[in-house]
């Protein structure tokens, strides 16, 4: 083996190039944690153009709103402390499919769905009341 300057190695040294490589945190991070899914600004207008009539009209008073992984979920609830009235889901793996959008009643069951979020909020046009 012959000696080498110090600081100096050989490419068989243990040291794999392609692993020593500069790394985009951002680009990392998007790639190891995606970001979640949101409503955009006029979708969200809409909802809470059918929120703000639904409370005028006291049928609704709380709201609550998840972004999720998959899915966003804007949650309609009477009271604070129950389990939400109505769900308005986005859910964009099924946007090639059934639609990304949906309205889900209480015990689960789809009231609508559909590819524009406003055709599916005409649910709400019809006199809907809760199932006590």
């Amino acid at each position: 083996m012959t000696e080498l300057p110090e600081g100096q190695r050989h490419e068989s040294d243990g040291i794999d190039k392609a692993a020593a490589s500069v790394v985009d945190l951002g680009i990392y991070r998007q790639a190891a944690d995606p970001l979640p899914v949101t409503f955009h600004r006029r979708e969200l207008d809409a909802i809470l153009w059918i929120y703000g009539r639904m409370v005028g009209d006291g049928e609704w008073r709380d709201y609550a709103i998840d972004h999720l992984k998959d899915k966003a979920v804007f949650s309609v609830f009477k009271r604070a402390g129950e389990y939400p009235l109505y769900r308005i889901e986005k859910n964009p793996k099924l946007a090639a499919k059934q639609g990304a959008f949906a309205v889900i009643a209480t015990d689960g069951r789809i009231l609508k769905r559909g590819h524009e979020l406003k055709q599916v909020l005409k649910v709400f046009d019809k006199g809907l009341k809760a199932l006590d």
